[in-house]
């Protein structure tokens, strides 16, 4: 997460004469630091003599050539990598929640004129009030902090989410063509997701100054120590002129942070969490530290029902849930696959409890009663049941705006059985998308007994996070 045009916060003099001019940069990234050489003055190079020009050759009208037409690339920070850009999108309906069909995509670094682009794009939206969703590995710290303070101004809503626009057909969605597009300032067309959505570095701190935030239960924020960059003009700095300069730039920049977050109301632990992490290393929040940091305070976090297409469709969702007086999240997952278009297959993986084998799981929707078959998969501290479904069943769980998942048969009666609610919310369009996936009914004989394997999504925000390794 490298930086371009970071603004400089001080001047370094020594002894009242002026030694060099330390420009102190604070940038966040997780690539491996650049040497901080330093730029040197030069004079102007001096104009030749005009008597030295020598007179243009005369070119005839005939063989004059034409300069080559190049069209304008969208501008790149030093490493490769895009500005974040800014862009209105619209999508299907409840595509980013009940009612909302759009949203503003953030996606890219965050560069050093990063919160300059950003006012003047929330001033051409005028006052729509949409839902942002970031997507950035980070970048400059002091331009993160600016569009947070606006975020708080505006009374914005964010969350963590990657857009993928319908208008790049098949070019890349980090490709010039594309950014283009997002550059351009006019409506686009897309689908929002949260499954493989980062917001790292820098980019955590922006999400604080907005009043609120929801972060999916499938992105990842990650923090690690910032990295401050020395330049020095007129005279070639000493040992201690540098070492002193850089502690009074890391000295300023925690400072900086400090101030932001304790004057949203935040943990001002989130800092220390990310001085503890090398600058070449990164660390994945947990869902407990997100919580605790006031990214996202809520104790139960539900993902829509979306479709995805790996070695096969799936329509999944995941829901990570704390209860009253606990210290840890669970986590629980559900998963749909189909065989042909009228049998499907409805998994749930959650924490296998300890002590004697768990009762059978059941679940109710309306009319629809399903009993899970027993005993269940196990994999590790994890288990996974399993029920078989018609297409009048699935249809019958598109339609209820919830289910109810509980540690009971249907048909035994028992006392104090607990539920678990499970939100039907984007099932119907994820549904639309695996029936369209699956081969026609009865296309498929299935060998009897034989389970479909769970496919594996990882947490980002596992319980135990171990840092990731340098970069």
């Amino acid at each position: 997460m490298e930086s371009a045009g970071e603004a400089p916060l001080s001047l370094f003099r020594r002894g009242g004469a002026h030694v060099g001019a330390a420009l102190i940069m604070c940038v966040l990234s997780s690539l491996s630091p650049l040497a901080a050489a330093p730029t040197m003055t030069r004079p102007a190079a001096q104009p030749k003599p005009a008597a030295q020009a020598r007179p243009a050759t005369p070119v005839r009208p005939a063989t004059e050539s034409k300069p080559a037409v190049r069209r304008a690339s969208p501008p790149r920070i030093a490493d490769g990598s895009t500005p974040i850009a800014f862009a209105l999108v619209k999508g299907s309906s409840d595509v980013c929640g009940h009612g909302c069909d759009s949203w503003i995509a953030a996606e890219g670094k965050i560069d050093g004129s990063a919160a300059a682009r950003f006012r003047k794009f929330m001033k051409q939206i005028g006052e729509r009030r949409l839902p942002i969703y970031f997507n950035s590995p980070g970048g400059n710290l002091q331009q993160a902090l600016a569009i947070g303070d606006m975020l708080r101004e505006r009374k914005a809503a964010v969350r963590v989410g990657r857009t993928t626009l319908r208008e790049c057909g098949f070019e890349p969605q980090e490709g010039d063509a594309c950014t283009k597009l997002k550059l351009s300032g006019r409506e686009l067309h897309g689908e929002v997701w949260t499954r493989g959505a980062i917001c790292n570095s820098a980019c955590p701190y922006l999400l604080l100054g907005a009043p609120t935030r929801e972060i999916a239960a499938d992105a990842t924020l990650a923090v690690h120590s910032p990295r401050v960059i020395l330049n020095f003009t007129g005279g070639v700095p000493t040992r201690e002129m540098r070492a002193q300069a850089m502690q009074q730039a890391m000295a300023r920049a925690d400072k900086m942070v400090l101030d932001y977050i304790t004057r949203l109301g935040a943990d001002p632990a989130l800092l220390t969490v990310a001085r503890s992490v090398p600058f070449e290393s990164m660390r994945i929040l947990t869902r407990e530290e997100i919580a605790r940091f006031a990214l996202d305070r809520r104790q139960r976090v539900e993902s829509p029902w979306m479709f995805e297409t790996a070695s096969r469709g799936i329509a999944y969702k995941t829901i990570l849930a704390r209860k009253e007086g606990e210290s840890t999240f669970q986590t629980t997952r559900l998963q749909m696959v189909c065989f042909d278009q009228d049998r499907f297959e409805l998994d749930v993986e959650r924490i296998a409890p300890a002590g004697p084998p768990p009762a059978p799981l059941a679940m109710t929707s309306g009319d629809l009663r399903l009993n899970f078959l027993s005993p269940p998969r196990r994999s590790g501290d994890r288990e996974t049941w399993g029920a078989f479904l018609n297409a009048s069943q699935v249809k019958t769980l598109s339609l209820m705006p919830s289910a109810e998942l509980s540690d009971s048969l249907l048909n035994v009666a028992r006392r104090n059985v607990s539920t678990f609610p499970v939100s039907s919310e984007g099932l119907q369009s994820a549904l639309k998308m695996l029936i369209e996936s699956c081969p026609p009914s009865k296309a498929i004989v299935r060998p009897t007994g034989t389970p479909v394997p769970w496919r594996q999504i990882p947490s980002p925000q596992a319980s135990a996070a171990q840092p990731a390794p340098a970069r």
